[in-house]
């Protein structure tokens, strides 16, 4: 068997390594994965249950902006409160394009739908009041660039954010954490071509949460002891404080 090299791979400024992969074939794929089978339902019926609770928790916002917002997997829970201003942005042309051809024309109609990075939102200060984020930020394995997304999220938001990430002190994080040391290890059978996916320590997201200017609101964990899959409901100090 011939053995292919790969390039190192690198980050442009603003983009991350996976960024990129989303064709319009690829893209449409991961709208349709979340129903292919009895576990990925019953993952999505779990996580929109928990977008309503942290919706919730933030005091059902008035307006809020969905980053990234993928296919617009979440679009119908963020729309369930009908005078809520909504905005929607990934920084995949392709997502987007996938969301307005497979969701609802009508629902479509209620978002205002931009290209964007999380790391420059186009957006003015304080423009949305809640910042609705899943499914990136355990992408994130530097802590400068994950400063550099909350630093925007505080700037961009009024109020509060929401975001789901991986985290250790369950079985899925121990999992998680044996499988790259094994990587690192270079035996071949477990390289890969990057790390895209990362389980962080809760003390230490924590502590970035508080200097970058939030307050912890509350936490909803998918699953307790078990999964990594944790979503912190943040809220800015200076409004904690108000």
């Amino acid at each position: 068997m011939t053995e292919h090299k790969t390039k190192d791979v690198e980050e442009k400024p603003g983009e991350l390594m996976f960024s990129s992969v989303y064709t319009q074939q690829r893209a449409e794929r991961y709208f349709n994965k979340h129903q292919e089978n009895l576990s990925r339902r019953l993952s999505d019926w779990r996580e929109k249950q928990i977008a309503r609770k942290v919706l919730e928790m933030a005091g059902n916002p008035r307006s809020v902006l969905d980053l990234p917002c993928g296919a617009g997997r979440f679009w119908p829970i963020l729309a369930e409160a009908p005078e809520r201003k909504l905005l929607a942005a990934d920084y995949s042309e392709n997502m987007l394009h996938t969301a307005r051809k497979f969701q609802p024309a009508e629902l479509v109609e209620r978002f205002h739908i931009f290209q964007t990075s999380a790391f420059d939102i186009q957006l003015e200060d304080q423009a949305v009041e809640h910042i609705f984020c899943m499914r990136l930020m355990h992408h994130i394995g530097k802590a400068a660039d994950r400063m550099r997304i909350l630093q925007e999220f505080h700037r961009v938001s009024s109020d509060s954010v929401s975001l789901s990430l991986w985290v250790d002190g369950n079985y899925k994080g121990w999992r998680r954490r044996r499988l790259e040391a094994q990587r690192a290890s270079g035996k071949k059978e477990f390289k890969r071509r990057f790390q895209d996916r990362f389980v962080q320590s809760p003390a230490v997201l924590e502590k970035e949460f508080d200097e970058a200017g939030f307050h912890i609101l509350g936490k909803v964990d998918f699953l307790p002891a078990y999964s990594h899959w944790r979503t912190y409901v943040l809220r800015r100090k200076d409004r904690s404080a108000a």
